[in-house]
């Protein structure tokens, strides 16, 4: 089996995919996760990017499903979560409203960011270390601030924190980190960027959001193929050989990120 035959089935990505039906799974799978949980509903962060749009989608039918099957209320919560004032955010907003979702919690994380990066340069200082925090190292802050935001926020309301992780990030290592902290479901992991975009189309999802896909956070500035190559390697595509060998390169040395901790 070759490596990219084994890192295909790793992540379970089909070649061809029935939008329709890869919908209907993925409905199925969440209603049956906030059954299981006895969870009132979901949670899921609102970002300008597709896959953001396609697993709030996903939720929202999920959701709405359980309540006129069960005749009890299951929500759906979009969370926006900008650091400062964000461009972004009034098309987050538009989004939101388009999918139809009633509850949307804005949660900034400037404040709560900033200080753990304070409180921890102070950490460096008392070592003698006069630096602030790298940019690396303020993103990874901000990644898991959001993420402590979301796991309080969905423990008050008894709702699933979903992530919109995907196969493609997941292999380039860019998601990764974010996919193991605090995450309970993810309805896309499976799925490629390419496909995910064709899901948004089947969905529905209007403006930008349908097409647009990104590497991840500042935090993975280490990426140097795009999402759309992984796309067509995980669907068994062909890529210049020089191409193909960054990539693989790139997925092995991200492999820690997709690795729970070693343990003994």
């Amino acid at each position: 089996m070759s490596l990219q035959e084994e890192i295909i089935a790793r992540f379970g990505v089909k070649p061809v995919i029935d939008p329709e039906e890869e919908i209907g799974k993925r409905v199925a799978f969440l209603k049956h996760h906030m059954k299981q949980a006895g969870a009132r509903g979901l949670l899921v962060a609102i970002t300008d990017e597709a896959d953001s749009a396609v697993a709030a989608a996903l939720c929202k039918r999920a959701a709405d499903s359980l309540t006129e099957e069960s005749g009890r209320t299951y929500m759906t919560v979009g969370v926006l979560q900008p650091y400062g004032e964000e461009p972004e955010l009034e098309a987050c907003y538009a989004l939101a409203g388009a999918l139809g979702l009633k509850h949307v919690i804005e949660t900034n994380t400037e404040d709560a960011v900033n200080e753990i990066a304070l409180e921890s340069e102070f950490g460096l200082k008392s070592m003698g270390i006069h630096q602030h925090l790298g940019r690396g190292g303020k993103e990874r802050v901000k990644a898991r601030t959001r993420r402590i935001m979301q796991g309080a926020l969905a423990g008050e309301l008894n709702l699933l924190v979903v992530s919109h992780d995907h196969a493609s990030k997941s292999a380039a290592g860019t998601s990764a980190a974010e996919a193991w902290a605090g995450t309970d479901v993810r309805p896309l992991a499976s799925l490629t960027g390419n496909q995910i975009r064709q899901l948004a189309a089947a969905l529905g999802i209007p403006g930008k959001a349908a097409g647009v896909l990104k590497h991840g956070t500042a935090e993975f500035s280490l990426s140097v193929v795009s999402l759309e190559d992984f796309s067509l390697y995980l669907e068994g595509g062909t890529l210049p050989e020089a191409t193909r060998d960054k990539l693989e390169e790139q997925y092995r040395r991200t492999e820690k990120l997709r690795s729970l901790p070693p343990g003994i």
